[in-house]
């Protein structure tokens, strides 16, 4: 390739990047280059068949460094790709656990929430394994905006991280880990404001078997008991299973839940 345009290559390139944080997409470039949206795909293409950039997903791409030529993983931080690919979502389960220091585990693994139209379980990004679980629209709240690098990335607060959990343990990285989680929050988070702002969240998942969950392993966990009775104030007809994997169950009837045998 004549050596002028390597440099108009690379000027491009320079000037997208600058524009960009992390990920590219068609729009980026039609915008930095002020081109249309056709010739921007072109671009993009040809650069990934060059090695240049790599493509995530259709309309979606990372730039290649020199030292990860050859290699599976491109992005630094596989975070900053969940709000261009799961958008509205956000980071949670044990990758939230994980950042609020709720639990000592590492995790290879990146848990998404999104009420994005999305295939659902195991997923694979730049070598990089994330579970995503479908949620409604209302369960969308109690998020923080951190910043990794210079891309803002939402994630669930501690608060909503722990209902979440407890709603579904295995995204909890199981129930045995939820609970241990759970009773490292209340160590952390026990004020009274603490207590009502759980409460206020748990309210608005409109779902009284979260109730019926959270009372017994508040119960069992000793959390402070006006909150205790408030859940069990709280509590709905019907029983429900803390747990539908466990194999043994048994039934307690003060909070209408099945819990596994040996707990």
């Amino acid at each position: 390739m004549p050596t002028n345009q390597v440099s108009i290559r690379q000027r491009r390139l320079a000037k997208i990047l600058q524009a960009t944080s992390g990920t590219i997409q068609v729009a980026d470039v039609a915008d930095a280059l002020d081109t249309d949206r056709t010739h921007a795909a072109k671009l993009l293409a040809g650069w990934h068949n060059q090695g240049v950039l790599r493509r995530i997903s259709r309309d979606l791409y990372v730039p290649v460094s020199p030292t990860a030529l050859g290699q599976t993983q491109v992005l630094d931080d596989p975070w900053t790709l969940v709000p261009t690919l799961y958008e509205p979502g956000y980071i949670g389960g044990w990758s939230a656990l994980e950042h609020w220091e709720l639990t000592e585990q590492l995790f290879r693994s990146v848990c998404v929430l999104t009420s994005k139209r999305t295939p659902k379980g195991e997923r694979e990004h730049q070598g990089v394994s994330f579970y995503v679980k479908t949620i409604s629209k209302k369960r969308q709240f109690g998020t923080k905006t951190i910043w990794r690098g210079n891309v803002k990335v939402q994630i669930s607060d501690p608060m909503k991280t722990m209902l979440d959990t407890i709603d579904d343990p295995y995204i909890g990285a199981g129930l045995q880990h939820t609970m241990d989680s759970l009773r490292e929050y209340n160590e952390a988070y026990n004020s009274k404001a603490d207590y009502e702002r759980l409460l206020m969240y748990a309210d608005r998942f409109s779902n009284g078997a979260l109730f019926k969950k959270m009372g017994f392993l508040a119960e069992i966990l000793e959390f402070d008991k006006s909150f205790i009775d408030e859940c069990a104030q709280r509590l709905t007809k019907g029983y429900t299973y803390l747990d539908k994997t466990a194999e043994n169950q048994k039934l307690v009837t003060r909070w209408r839940l099945w819990v596994p045998a040996g707990l």
